[in-house]
């Protein structure tokens, strides 16, 4: 699965689809430059049940990791993942 980054200085989403289909994505707002609020996660019916969701979560954590970012995750879905992985705990906002 390709996920592809598309960002600004205040916003951005992590975005992947099938070929030909529709989009699934997963945005945030900056907070600062190390901080960031994954607000909304969306994966179409298409995708359920794929991994999908839990993939653009994850990609945001390592991408995170990589750049010294913390996350805040208000999207329940999100903050669900968050829940279940502990090892991801380490770029939580405290």
């Amino acid at each position: 699965m390709q996920i592809t980054h598309e960002g600004s200085e205040t916003k951005g989403r992590y975005v992947t689809r099938e070929e030909g289909g529709p989009e699934a994505e997963l945005t945030y707002s900056r907070v600062s430059p190390s901080h960031i609020i994954i607000d909304h996660t969306s994966v179409p019916d298409a995708y359920r049940g794929k991994g999908v969701g839990v993939a653009l979560v994850e990609h945001a954590v390592q991408e995170a990791r990589a750049s010294g970012t913390r996350i805040t995750p208000l999207c329940p879905f999100a903050a669900a993942q968050f829940r279940r992985h502990r090892d991801w705990h380490d770029v939580l906002a405290q």
